[in-house]
């Protein structure tokens, strides 16, 4: 499992943002930002606003960590 908060960060640092430009996006202060670079998760609501943000699929990057089994997709 991926640490959400320490991967927003880095995709930021990426994208040659910063905290400030971020808050003032999805919109919150910026110490909210801080926190949330802590996160180890989140809700689905807050990593979205922040995926569309930054054009970043963060759920693509979690789903990929779970592990796949052969036939799960085919359940019958």
């Amino acid at each position: 499992m991926i640490h959400l908060g320490n991967r927003i960060r880095e995709v930021l640092r990426e994208q040659g943002r910063n905290a400030c430009w971020l808050a003032a996006r999805i919109p919150c202060e910026r110490s909210n930002v801080y926190n949330i670079f802590r996160r180890g998760s989140m809700g689905v609501d807050l990593l979205y606003r922040i995926s569309e943000v930054l054009g970043h699929d963060f759920f693509k990057e979690i789903s990929d960590t779970l592990p796949c089994k052969a036939g799960a997709d085919n359940p019958g």
